[in-house]
């Protein structure tokens, strides 16, 4: 006769919470997912608009994103990858020119030469960098600024940064920065050629595969069933509840939620745990989809310097996933939830956004947008500040049995489906080995 394993209750079906569950399922856990929304997936759900499949939010992958690989091929759908040249534009001045690649820097015109050349340098440096803890020392400002100059570092940097943090953008990490950086710089093929990847069928893909797998091994996911309170007794944690008044008893609980909920969750059974996750700020973003029939640009993403425009980019989705003969563009606008703009209407939002994409390519007319969306999350983006390694609690926390993280505990870095698969692993590894 075998011992029974205890039950582990995970809250949030986003990517880092569905690849619990299934790496605690394949190891016989008996395993429940409690979801807020009505579908899984979080930052990678889909929804249909205007008759196509396809996620809330922006997602790609990168070369480097062994664990996303290693999880389709687990799966049985290696050959859902699909990798694909990509292009990068930068808006500045008022022109578009080419970007992310040595000879588009090189012939770039309103960037002076020590410039470019230090940018070079930086760019080509940060994908050989493996350490970075005096990195994590640092802000973003602090680095840019060491390799560029301040002049250097307010004509190419300075927007995209403050347009993505505002009054936070000189309190960020430059680890976290420097990651992205490389991430992207060894997506490559050749120095002149970016390869990214989607996933067949979208982001939706791999959710149901994950979803097939857990319910297959007898795993459970509960939609519209938010957290509202984490049941802890006698020093141990005991369950869940939820706000529709449910009980879900277990053993093990692993949330997965954006740490700002977390407070909120722990504030009657275990208040004096709570601290370390009021202190990590996170910014919100509003996300405007837009379906066209022509394409803005022949890039994947372009960057925006300009300061009649309010956005720091924007990304040509259908210029990597294909989407048959509509054009799918996301303008994504980070704020914190401050901002004044951020309660704006839909309507202004998208009205705002197309603006600023017939202002990047004036051929487009009124009658080219066929339809818009616009998508909001309130904890979107972790503000790492410097020395966040510091600020960041063990996953594993005092409660017995109780495990908290978020995207943010990926640091350096950032937001990613490989990444949640792999501090996934992380998470069930430390209830196997006893250390939770």
């Amino acid at each position: 006769m075998t011992d029974k394993k205890p039950k582990i209750l995970v809250i949030g079906a986003g990517p880092m919470g569905l690849a619990a569950a299934y790496q605690a399922a394949k190891q016989g856990y008996d395993v429940e997912v409690l979801e807020a929304d009505d579908r899984p997936g979080g930052m990678a759900a889909h929804f249909d608009f205007d008759g196509l499949s396809i996620e809330r939010f922006y997602h790609f992958c990168c070369l480097s994103d062994e664990d996303t690989l290693e999880l389709l091929d687990e799966l049985g759908r290696p050959d859902a990858m699909k990798w694909v040249s990509t292009k990068m534009g930068y808006y500045l001045d008022g022109r578009l020119m080419r970007w992310g690649n040595p000879v588009a820097l090189l012939v770039a015109p309103g960037i002076g030469f020590i410039t470019k050349v230090r940018y070079g340098l930086q760019a080509f440096y940060s994908t050989l960098r493996s350490d970075w803890e005096r990195l994590d020392k640092l802000t973003a400002r602090e680095w840019f600024e060491g390799w560029l100059g301040k002049k250097g570092y307010q004509r190419l940097w300075a927007s995209l940064m403050e347009l993505k943090f505002y009054e936070l953008s000189d309190n960020v990490s430059a680890a976290w920065v420097w990651q992205r950086i490389k991430r992207i710089g060894k997506s490559r093929k050749s120095l002149l050629e970016e390869r990214l990847g989607y996933i067949e069928g979208g982001s939706e893909t791999l959710v149901k595969l994950l979803i097939d797998a857990i319910e297959a091994r007898g795993g459970k996911i509960h939609y519209s069933a938010r957290a509202a309170k984490i049941m802890v007794e006698d020093g141990g944690v005991s369950g869940v509840d939820t706000a529709d008044g449910r009980r879900f008893s277990a053993e093990h609980v692993i949330s997965t939620i954006p740490t700002p909920f977390v407070p909120g969750l722990l504030a009657e059974t275990a208040p004096e745990i709570t601290a370390p996750y009021e202190r990590i700020r996170n910014v919100g973003v509003v996300c405007i989809l837009h379906k066209l029939t022509r394409p803005v640009t022949d890039n994947f993403w372009v960057n925006i310097s300009d300061p009649s425009m309010d956005i720091p980019g924007f990304v040509e989705f259908s210029n990597l996933r294909p989407t048959g003969d509509d054009h799918i563009v996301y303008v994504p606008y980070y704020m914190p939830q401050t901002n004044p703009i951020y309660d704006e209407s839909d309507d202004y939002f998208i009205e705002k956004s197309y603006g600023y994409l017939k202002q990047v390519n004036p051929a487009l007319t009124d009658e080219d947008r066929k339809a818009s969306h616009v998508a909001r999350l309130r904890y979107a983006q972790p503000v790492c500040e410097p020395d966040f390694l510091s600020i960041l609690p063990d996953p594993v926390t005092p409660v017995r049995g109780l495990q908290i993280a978020d995207t943010c505990f990926y640091y350096p870095e950032d937001r990613g489906v490989s990444e949640s698969a792999r501090y996934a692993k992380k998470l069930v590894e430390n209830i196997v080995e006893g250390r939770a």
